[in-house]
């Protein structure tokens, strides 16, 4: 559990060569398009600023005149998500709270109930279980982890404690490629990781002991109980869904 306010990075970088997303919403930048009345960007920072637990705000992007709201500072985006993490934290340091901006149903509520139940490990992730999600969202479509005690999906929230998640970073950078891949992604950690994985016996626990050991630092998860916190906006029928649940 952390005491003092947190710093928070919403990451907001634009692929190289456009988005198809901001293209087919009609806007300049994916972080712009609109959600009830409000940039997707605005509404992640407002959440995140409704926090007790968030002191400072950091946006990561390569246009800082997309921002528009001068509590937030700028850090250049990267190449990539975890490029752009691992220029964030010379920058920002840690502890850090990552987000994305097209987390565009973040609630105050989500971001406390991670932050209050965080496990003593250097880097935390936000995961929901299918069923908590599919309770929520029967509509949604959701690329899932399927581990012995569970099918389970991102939710977008990530803490890292100290410098030890440089390491996970680092990792991360080569597991991006495989993010909707777990054969692949677990290939990473070695045959015998991708056989329990496709015979079904590879526990959500066991994976976290894999990789936070390739990392060089503990892994851990948060479960949250709110199935609209995994859902984000990466395509057209995402942003039909966010709109329509923003109301």
């Amino acid at each position: 559990m952390t005491a003092q306010p947190l710093t928070a990075l919403v990451l907001a970088g634009s692929r190289p060569g456009g988005d198809p997303l901001a293209e087919h919403a009609g806007v300049a930048h994916k972080a712009l398009i609109d959600i009830a009345g409000k940039p997707m960007l605005a509404r992640v920072g407002e959440a995140l600023a409704a926090s007790e637990r968030v002191g400072r705000i950091a946006v990561s992007i390569e246009d800082p005149s997309v921002v528009g709201d001068p509590r937030f500072e700028i850090v250049a985006a990267s190449t990539s998500p975890s490029a752009s993490v691992r220029a964030a934290l010379d920058v920002l340091g840690t502890p850090l709270l990552v987000t994305t901006a097209d987390h565009a149903l973040l609630k105050r509520e989500w971001v406390d109930h991670f932050l209050a139940n965080l496990p003593n490990a250097g880097v935390v992730a936000a995961l929901a279980r299918a069923e908590t999600i599919e309770r929520a969202v029967p509509e949604t479509q959701r690329t899932y982890l399927k581990f012995a005690d569970g099918r389970f999906s991102g939710c977008n929230l990530f803490y890292l404690s100290d410098d030890r998640a440089i390491g996970v970073v680092d990792l991360w950078q080569k597991i991006e490629m495989h993010r909707k891949n777990p054969v692949k992604l677990f290939g990473m950690l070695g045959p015998g990781a991708v056989a329990a994985y496709m015979a079904g016996r590879l526990t959500l626990a066991e994976a976290l002991e894999r990789l936070g050991r390739k990392a060089g630092c503990p892994l851990g998860v948060v479960e949250m109980p709110f199935g609209e916190s995994a859902i984000d906006v990466d395509k057209p029928a995402d942003l039909e869904l966010v709109r329509r649940l923003a109301g």
